[in-house]
């Protein structure tokens, strides 16, 4: 008789399988893997901020002043309740930032018949060197350029830019109402909301992120303090300087200088350049040589010793790094990205930096389960 042999199934070798992830090329291939999900993350996570500017960037931009004024709500809080300190703190600065546009905008009405000769004045200086100078350039060519622009004016592309720089200006407006309700809550609850949003977390990991958050906005706070100290002197010495030599909308052209200031390594520079040449078109050469060497002076004093005083060696970025945050800023959002790339490095660092330091006890909570809430 013939027996029936039991039908066997060829078992995995769970040995040879597990020896493949544990292997150097596994282990590897393991690391591309969770580096590949999390850029995946990273990725969906900028898409998404691109796509939500009109509600990302008033929220960064309340986070970034909130943070500068963080030590002034927190001197009003000893003598007046939160809601009444973040009140006037909000005010004090509103009214500041309104007044110098207003000061800016009746220095520009007041100026613009002188500045609008100056102007005339130095197109048509340039316009007779460029046909008369060295460059060989005849009438016929100049008068193609001019007709070329006036018919890009009077086209229906310019018609709809303007329209589209209607709809610009109504979501500008709206981002600037946004961001004055977000800071207003920043400066009155910015504690209170980050220790919320942190309450689902384990006691390592919440005494971690707790110190993330303490650590993000002392050093968000003290850049654009340290930053806004330094743009303000640039500003002050050339604005003093076009004073002097009555140049035509200086006031504007140091408020300028200012706000490019707080853009590292080439704004403060860009715009002295900007002020050098409204000077050469109104006043000449000799005044426009004296705003550069100014502007020149103005950046080494800078360099060499007022940011390293004001900044301190704790939010110094080392110059590749800086050049490296505003390109990726710049190319993923524009004037905003390259105005917060640098902040947003100092403070990616210095939550780096003291990420792993030891924790220090808080009353209150129970940080001594480490091995079951390790990150």
């Amino acid at each position: 008789m013939f027996t029936k042999k039991p039908l066997t199934v060829p078992v995995p070798n769970l040995r040879t399988s597990s020896a493949v992830w544990s292997d150097t090329f596994g282990r590897l291939a393991q690391r591309c893997g969770q580096a590949l999900l999390v850029l995946s993350i990273v990725v969906i996570i900028v898409y998404a901020a691109t796509r939500l500017q009109l509600v990302v960037v008033p929220v960064l931009l309340a986070l970034i002043v909130a943070s500068a004024f963080r030590p002034v709500v927190r001197l009003l809080e000893k003598h007046m309740p939160r809601v009444l300190a973040a009140i006037i703190s909000l005010l004090a600065g509103v009214i500041v930032f309104g007044g110098v546009i207003t000061i800016a905008v009746f220095q520009v009405q007041s100026q613009f018949s002188t500045l609008q000769k100056s102007v005339s004045s130095g197109i048509n200086t340039v316009a007779d060197f460029v046909q008369n100078g060295p460059l060989n350039i005849g009438a016929k060519q100049i008068s193609d350029v001019q007709k070329t622009l006036v018919d890009f004016v009077t086209s229906a592309q310019f018609g709809s830019g303007a329209l589209a720089g209607v709809s610009t200006a109504a979501e500008l407006l709206t981002g600037a109402v946004l961001t004055v309700i977000v800071l207003f809550y920043f400066m009155k609850d910015g504690p209170m909301i980050w220790a919320f949003l942190i309450t689902p977390f384990q006691p390592v990991m919440h005494a971690k992120l707790r110190r993330a958050g303490n650590s993000a906005v002392e050093t968000l706070g003290g850049y654009v303090r340290g930053t806004a100290i330094i743009a303000l002197v640039d500003s002050v010495f050339i604005g003093v300087a076009m004073l002097i030599l009555q140049v035509p909308l200086a006031i504007p052209l140091a408020i300028l200088v200012f706000i490019g200031a707080f853009i590292p390594l080439v704004g403060a520079t860009a715009t002295g350049i900007i002020a050098a040449l409204v000077t050469l078109v109104t006043n000449g050469l000799t005044a426009a040589i004296v705003v550069a060497i100014v502007v020149i002076a103005v950046q080494q004093v800078e360099g060499n010793f007022l940011s390293p005083f004001v900044m301190g060696k704790s939010l110094k970025l080392h110059g590749l790094v800086v050049l490296l945050a505003l390109t990726a800023g710049t190319i993923l959002g524009g004037i905003f990205g390259t105005l917060i790339a640098v902040p947003a490095a100092a403070v990616a660092w210095a939550v780096i930096k003291r990420w792993n330091d030891p924790i220090t006890p808080v009353p209150g909570v129970d940080t001594s389960k480490r091995a079951s809430a390790a990150a």
